[in-house]
């Protein structure tokens, strides 16, 4: 079992069973076993609504006790309690399965993290670079001479008839 904190200061357990799995399946109509073919777990890291569903259904039983609904969990997902969320979901996917799906969904999970820790640094070295700096400021330049010159009116621009 993983567990996380959302953005209430609530702690949260994860757990992947038989009956988890199920939950999730006629909750949420996911069905968590097709991660190990791959999409679902891209699908799981780039939506964080879905992941949050999901993550809720796996909790409902706890959310139950502590009274919590399904939109207050959501409202205190966000940020770092959604990488938490993940990190606990996807630990526990990997554990759920036997040996020999287990060793092919971890590989599958290390290579998704080292391609999104690699496009994140991409995307940095992008927003650092001074190229950038030099065509925003070629931008800059073009908005503040063009500023001077008002719009058209709509009375200048043709209606097309019908």
């Amino acid at each position: 079992m993983k567990t996380f904190n959302d953005n209430a200061a609530r702690s949260w357990t994860v757990q992947v069973n038989v009956d988890a799995i199920k939950r999730v399946r006629d909750l949420a109509q996911v069905n968590l076993l097709e991660v190990v073919e791959g999409k679902l777990l891209e699908r799981l890291i780039s939506d964080p609504i879905l992941l949050c569903d999901v993550i809720y259904c796996l909790c409902k039983p706890e959310a139950d006790t502590k009274g919590v609904t399904d939109v207050d969990f959501g409202r205190a997902m966000a940020g770092d309690a959604i990488d938490g969320a993940t990190s606990a979901l996807l630990e526990e996917l990997v554990d759920f399965f036997p040996q020999g799906k287990r060793r092919v969904l971890a590989k599958a999970l290390a290579k998704l993290r080292k391609l999104e820790t690699a496009a994140l640094a991409a995307v940095e070295t992008r927003l650092d670079s001074p190229e950038l700096d030099r065509q925003l400021a070629v931008r800059l330049a073009q908005l503040e001479n063009s500023s001077g010159s008002a719009p058209e009116s709509s009375a200048s621009i043709p209606v097309p008839s019908p």
